[in-house]
């Protein structure tokens, strides 16, 4: 397959899924993972795509939202240290809501496997999330669904998920983004995920933000919280130091997490904490 047939076939899979893997377009097309880089690269140049850690998204970023499945599979070591910096935000017998998205979902799994879970209620509107907690083998963790209209994020959305939530008081609430925008605050393409991104806000004492480094220079339709709203923003130490400066400016705390220390990091933690 010569270049310009993979490069078609990488856009037509953009079309179709929002995002794509490097490592998945090389097993595919049976090819180096060097080659799609020079591919992407290539079509980024042209301004056909726009080139993220560890594959490309759509330039359509304002209204597209890949599938759950496409993006769980996308910057796995930056979510698993932002969601193990996360579970140290938690303490046994909380009761707590977690929001869509993977970066959410990873930080869902890490908190399940820590002592910090014991005796939490956890809301949320992540279908994912609920299949974790209903997989334990220990029922120790109880789960709360919001319901709702599923979005391509398999969140559950829209006004019955903004009605179960408004009913519900929680005190932290732990929500993904899709863009990080600055100086406006954080922002989704899905203006009914917005929303219910704002109502379990706005039934919770604090509000943490989970994200990574490339939402900074990304950008989307719906604005769902202000710098001023929020509690701390944990990301990973590949944000630019420009962007994490004026971000301290902004936030109340901002965290960046450590790839390679994330995991001792948090059990020295969970063991002060008990």
């Amino acid at each position: 397959m010569i270049s310009s047939q993979r490069q078609h076939l990488i856009l037509s899979r953009l079309r179709t899924r929002g995002a794509v893997r490097i490592t998945a377009l090389s097993e595919e097309l049976g090819v180096s993972a060097m080659t799609i880089r020079r591919d992407i690269a290539d079509l980024a140049d042209k301004g056909l795509l726009k080139r993220v850690h560890g594959g490309a998204v759509t330039t359509s970023s304002l209204l597209a939202e890949p599938l759950f499945s496409v993006k769980s599979q996308m910057d796995i070591g930056l979510k698993d240290a932002i969601a193990r910096e996360a579970v140290n935000y938690v303490s046994p017998g909380d009761v707590i809501a977690i929001g869509g998205g993977t970066t959410a979902y990873v930080f869902a799994q890490h908190l399940l496997e820590s002592r910090r879970s014991s005796g939490i209620t956890i809301l949320t509107n992540s279908l994912p999330v609920a299949e974790l907690v209903q997989a334990l083998e220990s029922k120790d963790v109880e789960v709360i669904v919001t319901g709702g209209v599923i979005s391509r994020s398999n969140s559950l959305v829209g006004p019955i998920a903004d009605k179960v939530v408004a009913s519900l008081r929680v005190n932290t609430v732990f929500l993904g983004t899709h863009s990080v925008s600055i100086p406006r605050g954080f922002l989704m393409p899905n203006s009914l995920e917005a929303a219910t991104d704002m109502a379990m806000m706005q039934i919770a004492d604090k509000t943490i933000i989970l994200t990574d480094h490339t939402k900074w220079s990304s950008t989307s339709l719906s604005l769902f919280a202000g710098f001023s709203d929020v509690e701390a923003v944990i990301t990973d130490d590949e944000l630019d130091p420009e962007d994490s400066q004026r971000t301290k400016e902004l936030v109340k705390t901002l965290v960046l997490a450590h790839q390679n220390s994330a995991e001792d990091n948090s059990e020295e933690r969970d063991n002060v904490d008990e």
